[in-house]
């Protein structure tokens, strides 16, 4: 489209929007935001309208002024100066060059004072221009201001000694007008000053908010090349829901989890399921959304996506809050955890076949063991026969727990029992290992304690603890069983001051297959099964079970059931 830029005449009558869209974007510029020439121009501008209005001013009432040379002279010097300040190509000469241009206008005035003060009085106010034009340049600020006094002065004094007409009187009238440039000029180098120094200030400030913006940057790119190198998915989230940041990683996992025939899915339809892999988790339990909610989690495990593609994924959130405490956002991180979720259900089918191919033979075992009790019932054979059954008895029962376990159910009967007899009974058949392995073993239970349990899994459950007591306590030491009634409970602790262990190791303790960093440097026998078995003996009471640990500094195990 054809812009009309002209300073004469309007715009054509088909583009008023256009030119006047033009002059607004000209005007709303800043005046440092023009280049050196366009500066020079606007700032001759108010003294070369001035003189304009001057000679109309004077062609209307004065006509005859019009015919002196100085007037004319101060008319055309002024058109030759505004020229010069369109011609001259200030960005390439020194940059206070374009200080001559108010120097000249002094000439001009002078001129134009002397020609038509005779029709036309106050000319000698023009020299306020140059003036200001000085001192706001910011140049040579002493100079400027004698300028602004001896400048005027000179216009009015030296006309006065060329005719010879001085007198204090003729000298002294004169005066008020320098007087009050130099004012003007003092005020406005103030200013002048005080901008130039505010505008120092907000360059420093923006040197420095560039270079903390730069750094940033740097800060930035260098997250985002960490998060995309994770294999981990990363998403933060603001206070009301909307994406902060989202790494690679988790833009692939959002688009496993987008239906095919929806393009841009909201939260509540996504593909995210429950551990069964089937059912759609609730909105209001999706990781995101309790996330944004501002709960914390860890491990929250969910499956994403649909068909041979579904991953199953864990999720730990951690919300963000400002310095005042308030919530402004989470950061959720997802973990990819299909290949170990699909190695424990592998393991846990390969313990129950295995589990399932004992249970025949030991069946089989146990049942031939009672044929040659019956069928050779001297001593000196019974006693090797009642061996074999004891310890194929408890093979089986070890079998059948890995079963239940398997299938998340323990069956316990419970029935009345001396639960301190219990205690006393697992010390005693302990003795002889903890003999062996230097230890010292002692029970510290009441002379009767009636319990309403299953006894032959309380006695595999202190069994289980007092052998991991004596076994993992190599060096010797101490190793007390303790036994009282709390609250309606019975409270069971086997302490001892072997080898311990770690924060980490206390918190997998009870899973199943688990022995500690320390135990697998050893040579220490166990394959970790009898703490989850005693801890599901425990639960199928209704009780609990706990563990505190000093690594080096011994271990004990608690155990309550209602009594």
């Amino acid at each position: 489209m054809r812009l009309n830029t002209g300073l004469t005449g309007p715009p054509p009558a088909s583009e008023p929007k256009a030119w006047a869209s033009g002059r607004l974007r000209f005007f709303r510029r800043q005046f440092h935001e023009y280049r050196l020439t366009d500066r020079v121009v606007l700032s001759q501008t108010p003294l070369f309208v001035t003189a304009l209005f001057t000679a109309a001013l004077v062609a209307a009432f004065f006509p005859g002024t019009m015919d002196n040379p100085l007037f004319v002279g101060f008319l055309v010097s002024q058109l030759a100066i505004m020229v010069l300040c369109y011609v001259v190509p200030w960005e390439r000469l020194p940059y206070t060059s374009f200080l001559v241009i108010p120097l000249l206008d002094f000439v001009s005035i002078a001129a134009g004072r002397e020609g038509g003060q005779e029709s036309l009085t106050g000319i000698s106010l023009l020299t306020v221009f140059p003036v200001i034009w000085l001192c706001a340049s910011g140049y040579y600020p002493r100079a400027s201001l004698w300028l602004s006094f001896f400048a005027p002065l000179a216009i009015i004094w030296v006309p006065l000694f060329i005719q010879g007409d001085v007198s204090g009187q003729t000298l002294a009238r004169s005066l008020l007008l320098p007087v009050m440039t130099l004012g003007i000029g003092v005020s406005v180098s103030v200013l002048t000053m005080s901008m130039m120094r505010q505008q120092q200030v907000l360059e420093e400030k923006d040197e420095l908010l560039q270079a903390s913006l730069r750094n940033s940057m740097r800060h930035e790119s260098l997250l985002n090349t960490i998060l995309d190198t994770v294999h981990l998915g990363v998403l933060a989230v603001d206070a009301d829901g909307n994406d902060i940041l989202m790494n690679r990683k988790q833009r692939a996992n959002h688009k496993l989890a987008t239906p095919k025939d929806i393009e841009d899915p909201n939260e509540s339809q996504l593909l995210v399921f429950a551990a069964d892999r089937t059912t759609p988790v609730p909105i209001k339990e999706r990781p995101v959304r309790r996330a944004i909610l501002g709960e914390t989690f860890t491990d929250y495990l969910v499956w994403l996506g649909s068909g041979k593609e579904q991953r199953a994924i864990t999720t730990t959130a951690r919300a963000m809050k400002d310095p005042d405490g308030t919530f402004s956002g989470s950061v959720i991180v997802f973990s990819d955890v299909t290949d170990l979720v699909n190695a424990l259900a592998a393991k846990d089918d390969f313990v129950s076949n295995v589990s399932h191919e004992f249970r025949t033979p030991l069946t089989s075992i146990l049942g031939y063991v009672e044929i040659l009790q019956d069928d050779y019932p001297e001593e000196h054979q019974k006693h090797p026969l009642q061996i074999i059954r004891r310890n194929s008895e408890r093979l089986l029962t070890l079998v059948s727990d890995l079963l239940a376990i398997r299938h998340g159910h323990l069956i316990v009967t419970p029935h009345a029992v001396d639960v301190a007899e219990l205690v006393r009974a697992s010390v005693s058949a302990a003795q002889p290992k903890a003999a062996a392995s230097h230890v010292a073993l002692q029970a510290d239970a009441p002379g009767r304690l009636d319990a309403h349990v299953d006894g032959p899994r309380i006695s595999q459950v202190l069994d289980n603890l007092v052998s991991n007591a004596i076994k993992y306590s190599p060096d010797g030491g101490n190793v007390v069983v303790s036994l009282e009634q709390q609250d309606g409970q019975l409270a069971c602790r086997v302490s001892d001051t072997g080898m311990g262990m770690s924060k980490d190791d206390q918190a997998e303790v009870f899973a199943k297959f688990f022995r500690t960093n320390n135990v697998r440097r050893t040579a220490i026998p166990g394959v970790g099964l009898g703490l989850p078995i005693s801890k599901a003996i425990v639960e199928a009471h209704g009780g609990t079970i706990e563990v505190e640990s000093s690594l080096g500094h011994g271990t004990t195990f608690t155990f309550r059931v209602p009594v």
